[in-house]
């Protein structure tokens, strides 16, 4: 004898699966969240000053 299965919850389960399936895609497709590329952006710039910072000046 087949199980028997709650239509509603087999649909609710269809669409958060599908629903998921899509946040996936769309979070390969647009990369890294806002913060995390600020957050790299300004350290990359912090990194760059304090580097010209050290350099020696070849005024001469």
């Amino acid at each position: 004898m087949a199980d028997i299965v709650n239509l509603r919850r087999a649909r609710k389960a269809k669409t958060r699966t599908e629903k998921e399936r899509e946040a996936k895609a769309n979070r390969a497709k647009h990369g890294v969240a806002k913060p995390v590329r600020d957050l790299a952006k300004a350290r990359d710039a912090k990194a760059r000053r304090d580097i010209e910072k050290h350099k020696l000046d070849d005024e001469s």
